[in-house]
């Protein structure tokens, strides 16, 4: 049985054969579904330059979202600092905060978020990628200016977003609660949970260690379906495994006829084997261990899948054998 919050990780695939602004509204739509499932949060990760991944800012997201819900957190996850002055992205989520009170989250990252140098550098202004103790300048100034400049009311709850045991380090070095990044780099996962908890300094932000754990999360009624709608995610994994980030997001047909080389196979078997895709049961049961495993105090789901009514029937199965679950103990 899992006891811990449930959240989603919305990542706005553009499908092929549909535009931008038919996921622009998908988004609004599946906010409101999370928010009718009891899900704790929903957050937008920062892409570029892809044609599988809408390249749609997090705190817009966030604000449109916010905009047509009412309990349900919201924020980014994440925001990638490096992209960004600092205090634009205190201003803007502080506004967020002061707008929607103890509901926004501002989930700060770094990492890829561009496809290419040239998308990087056209955001950066010219600059060429951060080093370590830029990025950690960078994220102190941000919690900085929340405090000294913006404070409007009720402050956006700051997140650390990391993938690797340096990232885990510098969570707990800065007192920040941290979400792990499981469904990208899963063999990371426990060596950052425990060198987070063993380093962790409590601050105003976090008292004690906070950890969330978001996990690539595909349900369906069979292992086939679940496989099926996974499909189109895999054939984007494949082409980055090539170094190629040019894919767009397919149909599940086109998936299904999609030839992956024996490598290409054993790699997303053996990624697909971490993450909890399958029937409910098997989902739960992944679920609970990795929570277990992990200690985690909140799960994300992320579900990137085509449609999105496949997409909410994901949350939906998950939440209803949940449910019958708690019935019959």
């Amino acid at each position: 049985m899992i006891d811990i919050p449930l959240s989603a990780l919305e990542v706005a695939m553009v499908q092929t054969g549909t535009r931008a602004l038919e996921t622009l509204r998908d988004t609004a739509a599946f906010a409101q579904e999370m928010e009718r499932l009891g899900y704790h949060r929903i957050w937008y990760a920062e892409h570029h330059h892809s044609p599988a991944i809408g390249a749609f800012p997090p705190v817009v997201l966030t604000a449109h979202a916010a905009a047509s819900t009412s309990v349900i957190r919201l924020g980014s996850g994440g925001v990638l600092a490096p992209n960004h002055a600092p205090l634009a992205l205190a201003e803007q989520f502080g506004t967020l905060a002061a707008l929607h009170e103890d509901r926004v989250d501002l989930g700060i990252g770094r990492g890829p978020g561009t496809f290419d140098e040239g998308i990087a550098r056209a955001l950066r202004r010219g600059a060429g990628p951060t080093t370590d103790e830029e990025y950690r300048g960078d994220v102190a100034a941000i919690l900085s200016f929340l405090v000294d400049e913006v404070a409007l009311g009720p402050l956006p709850e700051p997140w650390l977003l990391a993938s690797s045991v340096a990232g885990a380090g510098l969570a707990a070095e800065l007192g920040l609660p941290i979400a792990l990044a499981h469904h990208i780099r899963p063999e990371n996962t426990l060596a950052a949970v425990e060198r987070y908890r063993a380093a962790f300094t409590p601050s105003r932000w976090c008292a004690e260690p906070r950890v969330l754990v978001c996990v690539e999360t595909v349900c369906a009624e069979t292992e086939g379906e679940a496989a099926r709608l996974l499909g189109p995610m895999e054939v984007v994994k494949a082409g980055l495994l090539k170094g190629r980030s040019d894919f767009p997001f397919p149909t599940p047909e086109e998936a299904a006829a999609h030839s992956f080389t024996p490598e290409e196979r054993r790699a997303l078997d053996g990624f697909r084997a971490q993450q909890a895709v399958g029937t409910p049961e098997a989902v739960v049961e992944r679920l609970a261990r990795l929570a277990e495993e992990t200690g985690a105090d909140e799960l994300m789901l992320t579900t990137p899948v085509y449609d999105l009514r496949d997409r909410v029937s994901s949350y939906e199965l998950i939440h209803q054998h949940l449910g019958a679950a708690s019935a019959r103990e």
